[in-house]
């Protein structure tokens, strides 16, 4: 389950590699602008405001996602992007920090490019830190005796769960695209209590709550933030520096 409150606790800050996504789409005046893996609609919001004459269309697979966008007014369909299919009038199409959650995008991404119109657009932005400290404190807790019995290693991903700038460049470009893809770290200035575990709690550590009943979950939260402040110091000032690499891929079907 996600939960659309913790993630939006980081909501400005998880915001900003989508507002320069859409920052790099040259559509003007598009008919209909699909925004995949929506999670509470407040990022959605923002395509009806660029286009206000486009149809938004919004999916997610998580049912308590869809329900917050919706209180957003975001007419968000529950539903999983591997069963998306574009309709014909689509000119735009968003996805931002979903498809690493899909093993098989790559795949998606070329069957996408195929039904989409000459002219269309497909942008995306995936994360790229599954190497970073904060991940690598949960599999190093998670490899410790008394946890690794009930978190395989199957529930973690790692920095092949998304490909290189110049990797989905070189897949669009062969698909029929015209490609624009960078990398981009951003250092997100956090504050209040353990703001680490915080973010990560909204996202990464998502497939560990679930294999954990709240007894354990509240012990491991417990044991990891040693971990993360030893990786993630305070500042004086109490704020905490946390890098965090993003991979960005907007595409122009020719």
């Amino acid at each position: 389950m996600w939960n659309p409150d913790v993630y939006l606790a980081f909501a400005d800050q998880r915001g900003r590699p989508f507002v320069d996504l859409l920052s790099r789409i040259g559509a003007d005046h598009p008919r209909r602008v699909v925004d995949l893996g929506c999670g509470p609609g407040n990022l959605t919001e923002t395509l009806a405001a660029r286009w206000p004459a486009a149809l938004i269309e919004a999916w997610d697979s998580s049912a308590e996602m869809v329900e917050a966008a919706r209180g957003r007014g975001v007419a968000a369909q529950l539903g999983d992007v591997r069963e998306w299919t574009p309709e014909p009038d689509t000119d735009v199409v968003v996805s931002n920090a979903t498809l690493h959650w899909v093993p098989e995008h790559p795949q998606l991404l070329v069957r996408w490019v195929g039904q989409l119109g000459a002219g269309s657009w497909l942008a995306f932005q995936v994360p790229g830190n599954f190497e970073a400290p904060s991940h690598q404190a949960v599999r190093d807790l998670a490899h410790r005796p008394d946890w690794s019995k009930v978190l395989p290693d199957s529930i973690f991903r790692d920095s092949e769960a998304v490909q290189s700038a110049a990797g989905y460049a070189g897949l669009l470009a062969d698909a029929g695209c015209t490609v624009d893809a960078w990398e981009t770290t951003y250092v997100h200035e956090l504050t209040g209590e353990n703001p680490v575990l915080e973010w990560i709690t909204g996202t990464a550590l998502r497939p560990v709550r679930s294999s954990l009943d709240d007894a354990q979950w509240q012990r491991f939260r417990a044991e990891l933030i040693p971990l993360l402040d030893a990786s993630y110091p305070a500042r004086a000032d109490g704020t905490t520096f946390f890098p965090f690499r993003r991979v960005f891929v907007v595409a122009q079907v020719n």
